[in-house]
């Protein structure tokens, strides 16, 4: 399971009412793992429409999520968050899988 924080559902709502998509229900939030960023694997989050069919599909808290199987080894249990604070602003990732982060929070180990 991906799970999404109340402030993360605020702002991907708001998001897809600026992107003019908040009311295409063939629109969700595709998070996916790739290799890269100081501590060698990088979250990647987009909107997308498109399944595939190997995609793990999951709904928490009115928000889609969608990923592929190969980035679901690493998100499981993972909470999608988003912080407006001073000491950064955007989306970030709580991943209970990560044996190590970054200092921008951008990449992480396992």
């Amino acid at each position: 399971m991906i799970f999404v924080s109340d402030k993360a559902k605020d702002k991907v709502k708001h998001l897809m009412q600026e992107a003019a998509i908040a009311d295409a229900p063939d629109f969700f939030v595709r998070v996916s793992v790739v290799g890269g960023g100081c501590s060698g694997l990088s979250y990647k989050l987009d909107f997308d429409n498109e399944q595939k069919p190997m995609d793990q599909v999951f709904e928490d808290n009115g928000v889609k999520v969608v990923t592929d199987l190969k980035s679901f080894l690493y998100l499981v249990n993972t909470t999608l968050d988003f912080s407006d604070g001073l000491n950064g602003k955007g989306f970030y990732f709580s991943n209970p899988n990560a044996s190590r982060t970054c200092g921008c929070g951008e990449s992480f180990a396992v």
